[in-house]
């Protein structure tokens, strides 16, 4: 009996140590003086169909795998139209075939979905909605989001995957 415990214990001791299947990625950019950090977890396709599939169109998806993506900024933004005060920020995205609309949202620390699938994000809590824009890439085997300065306060935030490439402009105010 105990060599049962001991076996059980330590399995479960080495898939606790397991890393997630979407590793940890950032994305960080200094723009006109202001740091610009996003954290979030990279899925890939594993030839899966991904947007209007794995990412279903009209649904709120969580920006990455696992926890809900975060969003830092040293300083206050625009982003798209939206005003974003210094802080803290989790990012969604709805999804449709047309138009991606970024959610910038104030509560973080938050893993990114529910129990009934469902994301974790809480329109009440939302900042602000900013249309993105799109064109197409790829294929892009893993989902990945940049930040790049485009002039001295101005800059972009992307989000590609699969076949998809969303952006949508910065401003450091």
């Amino acid at each position: 009996m105990k060599f049962a415990w001991i076996v059980l214990l330590a399995g479960a001791a080495t898939l606790a140590g397991q890393p997630f299947t979407s590793p940890a990625a950032n994305a960080t950019a200094t723009i006109g003086g202001a740091t610009i950090k996003i954290d979030y977890n990279a899925p890939s396709m594993h030839g899966r169909k991904i947007i209007g599939g794995l990412v279903p169109y009209g649904k709120v998806w969580r920006a990455g795998a696992n926890k809900a993506t975060l969003l830092h900024t040293d300083a206050d933004l625009t982003i798209g139209d939206v005003a974003v005060p210094k802080g803290d920020y989790s990012l969604y995205v709805l999804v449709d075939q047309t138009q991606w609309t970024l959610i910038i949202n104030k509560k973080t620390g938050q893993w990114g979905i529910n129990h009934d699938g469902t994301t974790t994000e809480d329109p009440a809590l939302d900042l602000g909605r900013a249309k993105m824009e799109l064109s197409k890439g790829g294929p892009i085997e893993t989902f990945n989001i940049s930040v790049k300065e485009t002039g001295a306060k101005t800059g972009k935030l992307q989000m590609e995957w699969e076949n998809t490439i969303a952006t949508v402009p910065i401003t450091v105010k």
